[in-house]
């Protein structure tokens, strides 16, 4: 997939038997989508119908044959708004540079995190100070699997 991870094990599909692939089509679920933003701050006068649809599959989905679903467990993401429950929509075809948080695989253990490069050094970094960063040596056992490009989230109602 890339040349950041020279030292890595080939994936075996047994590691992704719980992906779940994005299996709309585009043009299925056409949501109604109000042409005003929706104000996080003061009220702002805003149209009262929808105009216009949002696909959902169109809006984060780029590459379907490339893309899955993750559902996320844990809180070392939370400053990236990333939190338990969430279900992170990852694509394998965008090549990860730093900054990007990403899917990988370490030492047999599937994590998400923020993949910093720096001086020919890669290194994985949680969003939350309880856990420390993991900087992948040459011996480490790893694959940069995908990059986060969207996320589903489920608001308690």
């Amino acid at each position: 997939m890339n040349n950041l991870a020279p030292h890595t094990k080939p994936a075996r599909p047994e590691d992704f038997a719980d992906v779940r692939l994005a299996v709309l089509e585009p043009g299925d679920e056409v949501i109604p989508l109000g042409l005003s933003p929706v104000s996080a701050g003061f009220p702002s006068p805003a149209e009262d119908y929808a105009e216009g649809g949002l696909n959902v599959h169109s809006y984060l989905v780029r590459n379907p044959v490339a893309t899955f679903f993750f559902p996320v467990r844990g809180d070392s993401m939370q400053g990236a708004g990333i939190l338990d429950g969430d279900i992170l929509v990852v694509d394998r075809s965008v090549t990860p540079v730093d900054g990007h948080i990403v899917v990988a695989f370490v030492q047999g253990e599937r994590l998400v995190k923020r993949l910093r490069l720096r001086a020919g050094r890669m290194t994985l970094l949680a969003e939350n100070p309880a856990y420390p960063p993991l900087p992948i040596t040459e011996d480490t056992e790893h694959v940069l699997w995908g990059v986060v490009v969207g996320k589903f989230k489920r608001v308690p109602s």
